[in-house]
């Protein structure tokens, strides 16, 4: 059983533009609202590629309304906490010149009360099945202290789960004292952790920091490097995969794609260098989809037979 923790999730709204003027009008094309939010899209992958999981955590108000009928139009079981104040509108926008450019509103509040009855929700959850899988990812919403992710990795693995682990700042710096059992930093984010001055320009400084923090206790490592690919390391192995070049229409979700092709893989019993390589094709494939939309299982399939793996 898989059970994707998203707190702050949002209603995306990606769009294009040949250029953004600031300070001047601009005018979109292509504009696309989906469920958004790093967990959420965690579940809309695994759905894609045939496979099951929960989506929970905080929704409210219309918003939150249309991304649960969403999910559960794609098939997608919800279990969410209904909070008083409504999710949060997204805007990012895709330009010729720029890049994606993003508009994040800040999540809404969480009460004690309302992070307590999640919080429930989930210890419900590990005591129900050994060895179920929770993937805790994106960022808090306000009042929720960034100690949460640290506290609930270390419940769910006492009770037998595997933790998953991909956020940022200090809830990251303090979940890792958890030892999660998976995590995936992107390369800015691996900065962020080991500070401005720490060199990691090759192949062979990335994979000493990963290892440093596999030796600090954590499981595996995904590092996301966007076109310059991405490396996978364990405990007893390493690979280094080169960005597939495909046609982009957005990099939004990519990273997401990436975690939850590996959860699925690895609920299926695929081996290391297995979930590696469908984690590659189905990051690939996300590119390829507009907005936060996840690639269909024969995009993924037919992007397999180009992922490159170098131990």
């Amino acid at each position: 059983m898989i059970i994707t923790v998203t707190m702050n999730p949002a209603a995306d709204k990606t769009a294009e533009t040949d250029s953004i003027k600031v300070g001047g009008l601009n005018r979109l094309r292509n504009v696309v609202i989906d469920a958004g939010g790093k967990g959420i899209n965690v579940s809309k992958t695994i759905a894609a590629l045939g496979g099951l999981s929960i989506a929970t955590g905080f929704i409210g108000g219309s918003a939150g309304a249309d991304i649960e009928h969403s999910l559960q139009c794609l098939g997608i079981t919800t279990d969410f906490v209904e909070i008083r104040r409504p999710t949060r509108t997204n805007l990012k926008v895709l330009s010729c010149d720029s890049g994606v450019t993003e508009f994040n509103e800040p999540g809404s509040a969480v009460t004690p009360d309302e992070m307590k009855s999640l919080e429930e929700k989930l210890l419900d959850y590990a005591d129900a099945e050994s060895g179920a899988t929770f993937i805790f990812s994106g960022s808090l919403p306000d009042g929720v202290n960034p100690d949460v992710y640290k506290r609930l990795i270390e419940a769910v693995r006492k009770k037998g789960s595997f933790a998953f682990l991909d956020s940022d700042g200090e809830a990251f710096r303090q979940a890792l004292t958890a030892n999660p059992d998976f995590i995936k930093p992107n390369i800015s984010e691996l900065q962020q952790y080991f500070g401005e001055n720490t060199i990691i320009h090759t192949i062979n400084e990335q994979t000493r920091l990963c290892n440093m923090l596999i030796e600090g206790g954590v499981g595996s490592i995904a590092l996301s490097m966007g076109e310059r690919g991405a490396l996978f390391v364990s405990r007893e192995e390493a690979f280094y995969a080169p960005a597939i070049c495909v046609k982009a229409k957005s990099t939004v979700g990519a990273g997401d794609a990436m975690v939850g092709a590996l959860a699925y893989a690895f609920e299926k019993g695929m081996d290391f260098r297995g979930a590696a390589k469908l984690a590659v094709a189905a990051s690939a494939g996300a590119v390829m989809t507009d907005g936060t939309r996840p690639p269909g299982i024969d995009t993924v399939t037919d992007l397999l037979e180009r992922v490159e793996l170098t131990p």
